[in-house]
Formats: C-alpha cells, structure tokens, sequence
C-alpha cells in the first residue's frame, strides 16, 4: 500500500478498533502499546464490558451502538468461541425513569426492542431479586456482555494478518514543540516516523498531554467484585439473569455469571484519583462490606454468597461523559482519542470508524466529541452512561 504512515499509540479498545479501521482503508500503520492489548492496567482488560443502547434522549450513541453491534457480529464470526453474550439488560428504576422513557422511542427506532414489565410480571421471571423501594423495570432484549481483554487481543491479533505493524513501546510525555509531531521516540524504542499519529491512552490521556487534555481525563480508582453462585443452579447465569443496572440509593451495577468468574457487582460512584500505573489493586474492606450489604438487599440469594475474586480498575471519563475525539489544537497532524470509561468499550468499533475516516480525510471531529467544549466544566452530572469494568 501507498496510503499514509500513521501511527496509534495504545492498543486497547478504542486504539486497536481505530488502527483496525485505519488499515482497512489503505494506509500503513504501526499500532504501539506499553504492556499489550487487554492487559490488567488497561481501562480496557479484564473480563467483560455491557454493550446496552439506553441513552436517554441521546441519538448519536443509540447509532453508534447499533453500528458497533453489526461490527462485533463480523468479527464475532470469525473466532472459535463467542465474544458477545446476549442477556438483555434491565433497569432498575426507584422513582422517575424520565432518562429511560426518553430512550424508548429512539431504541424502537433503530430496531432495539424494549420490554416494561409490570413488579409483579418481574418478579415472577426474577425471583433472584427483591425489587423493594423499584417502582418500574425496563428490559431491553438487545444487550448482553462483550469479553473485554479477549476481544481487544482478538482486533490486535486480526490488525496483524491484515498487514499491521504492532510493536511494544511507551510513548513519552508533554507538550508538543512545533506545529507538527512528525515523529513520535518511544522511550527504549526506535524513532517512529509518520504522517499522523493517534493517542488512543485511556487513563494515560491527560498525562501524556498535559497542557491540551490534563484534568479532563482524570483516572479514578474502581472496585470491583465477584460472588460464588449457588452449587448447580442456573438461577444466576446468563439464561436467567440479565445484567442489570440499578437506580435505587446510588447506581450498582452487574453481570450475571457469563465468564464462570462469578457473579459481578460494581458500584458506579466515582473513586478518587488515581495513577494507573502504579495503583494499588487490592480491593478495600469498606467496598467489599458495601457490596454485601446491597447483595443482601438486592439479591438476597447470594447474601452469604463468598467472594471469589476482585478488581480494582480506573475510570477514565471526561467531565461531561462525552467521548474525546479530536485534533491536537497545536500540531496538526495529531489526534486524541479518550474519555470512554466505562462506557466506551461498546461503541469502540463505531468510533474507530468514525476516527478513521476523520484522520485520513483530515477532516473536522464529530462536535460533540471535540476538545474545545470541556473548557471549564465540572464534574460529570448526566445519569449513569457508562458500563465498568
């Protein structure tokens, strides 16, 4: 191929679907990462990620999703086992589901089916739960869990029988001197040389550019668990439990046991501010003991169920929740990419379309995802968009 030297920087979902797509569309990349696609630091390992459709009155993302869901069938197609799992996902809603009922008439629109049992129907088809202080249950048919680290070794390992370049390396940091890159040293690493260069970094975004992205990617600290089911019952697996999403006190989240991990609880309130790098990852006492407390509420079930693993991961939102797709404001022939945790994992193929096509056309970024509007903001207030980890 004669097309453009580009080079992305991080292999995970977003960086790995984006040089995928890069590829595909004739030009030569070279795909860097410092430990691997999937791996344990990554905003993008560990074992699976929720793709749902749900967004409010939020029409670009319901697109997105449904676009993604048609690129992970085709590369679903061509593995031995299954990267996506169908549960459906239900929502949990306490009081006002004015962000849910939003969201009905555009997923019925793009061909998502919605289901609004009444309590009584869902308890009967969820004896699982105890639906105390939920006044609705919506279900959407559409959804399931995606197998996060697997998925994203599986674009990195496809990137390389298309012709990719992929190598280990660590991009270093600051601000950029000159209006273009040009070339990108990595650290203990050769000097890669190239037309356009894409930081796809998750929680390492705002630390490679200081001066551009900072603070607008701030990595926080996240718990998550994994309780043991009950000996031969089928009660919590993927053909009786969707994943589930609840409203009630503060927003819980989980999956039912699709990965035979165990069944996995994550709390969506922000931690603090961390360091991927060097994070600590042994759970807390406090996170453990606050995720039985809602097991014995929500699942009383599982209320002395034990704890077969833990994860502690990161976040990596942007202030307002949105994507970050855009050019560089200081060298024109680079593009950042981040701000996806936890809900990016899902539509990582869409946008590496989306990216794609802007870098190569040197075109303008989508609006909603361009730098220029987190100048200012606060902390994110929109309901709960994101998935975990």
């Amino acid at each position: 191929t004669t097309g453009p030297r580009v080079v992305v920087v991080g292999a995970g979902a977003f960086g790995g679907w984006i040089a995928l797509e890069l590829l595909r569309r004739g030009a030569r990349v070279t795909l860097v990462d410092a430990w691997g696609p999937g791996n344990s630091r990554a905003s993008s390992g560990g074992e699976g990620r929720a793709i749902r459709a749900i967004y409010g009155p939020d029409e670009i993302y319901v697109r997105m999703v449904r676009r993604a869901f048609e690129l992970w069938a085709e590369l679903e197609a061509a593995c031995e086992e299954p990267i996506y799992h169908e549960t459906g996902a239900l929502w949990l809603l306490p009081g006002d589901d004015g962000y849910v009922s939003a969201a009905v008439p555009l997923l019925e629109r793009h061909g998502f089916p919605v289901e609004r049992p009444s309590l009584d129907e869902a308890r009967r088809r969820y004896p699982q739960i105890d639906f105390e202080g939920i006044s609705a249950a919506v279900l959407e048919r559409r959804a399931g869990v995606l197998s996060a680290r697997r998925a994203c070794r599986l674009v990195r390992d496809r990137f390389v029988a298309a012709g990719g370049a992929y190598r280990t390396g660590r991009a270093p940091g600051g601000p950029i001197d000159g209006e273009r890159l040009g070339a990108l040293r990595l650290e203990e690493g050769p000097e890669l040389e190239a037309d356009r260069f894409v930081f796809a970094c998750g929680p390492w975004l705002g630390r490679l550019f200081p001066d551009v992205v900072g603070e607008a990617v701030r990595p926080s600290r996240q718990e998550v668990y994994y309780f043991g089911t009950p000996a031969g019952s089928a009660l919590y697996g993927p053909g009786r439990l969707p994943i589930w999403i609840d409203f009630d006190r503060r927003i819980y989240y989980g999956f039912p046991d699709t990965h035979g991990r165990g069944f996995k609880i994550a709390d969506d309130t922000r931690g603090e501010p961390v360091d991927p790098t060097s994070l600590d990852r042994r759970p807390t006492g406090e996170g453990v003991e606050a995720a039985r407390a809602f097991l014995r509420r929500r699942f009383p079930g599982l209320a002395d169920a034990p704890l077969l693993e833990t994860r502690v991961c990161q976040y990596e939102n942007s202030p307002d929740g949105d994507l970050i797709a855009d050019r560089h404001p200081g060298a024109a022939d680079v593009w950042l990419v981040g701000g996806g945790s936890g809900h990016g994992f899902k539509l990582s193929p869409a946008l590496g379309e989306l990216v794609a096509e802007a870098v190569l056309a040197d075109g303008p970024a989508e609006p909603r995802f361009r730098l220029g509007r987190l100048r200012g903001e606060g902390a994110p207030t929109t309901q709960f968009e994101r998935d975990g980890s």
